[in-house]
């Protein structure tokens, strides 16, 4: 197990090293809620997420015990750049193997924090394989949860919580491996075991919640999932056995729910983050969580490395689901002025045109006429329903776009 004195000490020990990241107040948040929604923003972290903490420490923990060749961990994104960046500001060497699927960006940042990147192994379980081989050349293999000193550098998060809002009812955190959460357990029920800690697990990939169903660790079927970083499985031995003794509840997310707290979390708190760091967010939104009216509850926001076409996806998929984009096919005479007509009335309702295609050459379209496929930003359904009456009094008779 990990103690709360050995917490203290990664916080002792990591503090120069790493970011006192911040906790912000959502109005927004509290307000869909009824309860003080608070964000613990490890997105602000080095390296972009909490992952930097655990490997500090781990490092510190092994004290001249390092291999000669430096360390070496395994890793699709954020414990790679956590890696590198501790091994760095130790002065001492990474490799960080990366599964060959790895996206470029990642692959980019890892290199860019100073590490050696190895392309290995069409799975991070394959990945990890290749890591532990490496030690018998000199390697110093560091996991990304199942460690000890990891987890108690991820339960700095915890104390910070804990010193920056007492009061604190209620934690949600993100669960992959389960190191993050075994670490802010731990922590925050020595502070006050009233605390309720609550995980927020992927649907995709129910590493735990079947864990919990079986008594231990087991492998799960895995869906694609935006949540990539929590696409753990299994959960972590270690932490397994301190969520079955500090957890007190796991909730299950879907993918739509995880999109839209993506797209909440960056329009109405200008906060950027990865499909799995705001997986506790998406659950909180969702109603999964019960909620205490005026309790305070905490959301670990706990990494916020996205693909930038990614994200431009999710942004998108995120404005159809809220019926913000309205997609029309409206056939008009291929002459002057009947389109200018067309978007004069889209402009009197206020639409934003975002794309519009031209199809003259259809086979169903008589001739001297064209189809448009349009495109539009609007303000949700009410707003549609106000564009499309206004263009059937127009005389023109939108319908969906095939």
């Amino acid at each position: 197990m990990v103690t709360p004195a050995e917490i203290r000490d990664a916080a002792t020990a990591i503090a120069d090293r790493v970011i006192r990241t911040p906790v912000v107040y959502s109005p927004t948040f509290s307000a869909m809620t009824g309860a003080r929604v608070y964000l613990k923003l490890e997105n602000l972290q080095k390296g972009g997420s909490f992952k930097v903490r655990g490997a500090t420490f781990m490092i510190h923990t092994l004290n001249g015990r390092i291999g000669p060749r430096g360390v070496i961990a395994a890793s699709a994104g954020n414990h790679a750049q956590g890696v590198a960046i501790a091994a760095r500001d130790a002065g001492i060497s990474a490799t960080i193997v990366m599964p060959e699927w790895v996206s470029i960006s990642k692959e980019a940042a890892t290199r860019g924090y100073g590490a050696e990147v190895v392309l290995h192994g069409h799975s991070l379980d394959e990945s990890i394989g290749y890591a532990r081989e490496q030690v018998a050349g000199g390697y110093t293999f560091i996991h990304p949860f199942d460690e000890a000193a990891v987890i108690a550098g991820q339960g700095t998060v915890g104390l910070e919580i804990c010193a920056d809002l007492p009061d604190t009812d209620t934690i949600i955190v993100p669960v992959g491996g389960g190191g993050l959460i075994a670490g802010i357990a731990t922590a925050a029920k020595a502070h006050n075991d009233e605390i309720r800690i609550i995980g927020a697990e992927a649907l995709s990939c129910p590493s735990y919640s079947e864990a919990k169903k079986q008594g231990r660790p087991v492998r799960v079927p895995v869906s694609p999932s935006i949540a990539d970083g929590i696409m753990v499985n299994p959960v972590g031995d270690l932490p397994f056995s301190i969520m079955q003794a500090l957890v007190d509840d796991l909730v299950l997310v879907d993918e739509p729910d995880i999109i839209r707290a993506v797209n909440l979390l960056l329009e109405r708190k200008k906060v950027l983050a990865e499909g799995a760091g705001v997986v506790g967010l998406a659950a909180l939104l969702a109603g999964l969580v019960p909620v205490s009216p005026g309790s305070t509850i905490v959301v670990v926001v706990s990494g916020g490395n996205i693909d930038s076409p990614l994200l431009d996806r999710i942004l998108h998929h995120g404005l159809l689901a809220s019926d913000r984009i309205l997609h029309l096919s409206v056939t008009i005479d291929d002459e002057a002025g009947t389109l200018a007509r067309l978007l004069t009335l889209i402009a009197e309702e206020r639409a934003n045109i975002l794309h519009i295609h031209h199809a003259r050459s259809d086979r169903d379209l008589p001739l001297r006429t064209v189809r448009l496929e349009i495109e539009l930003e609007t303000r949700g359904a009410a707003h549609n329903e106000a564009i499309v009456g206004a263009l059937r009094r127009g005389g023109y008779e939108p319908g969906p776009v095939r």
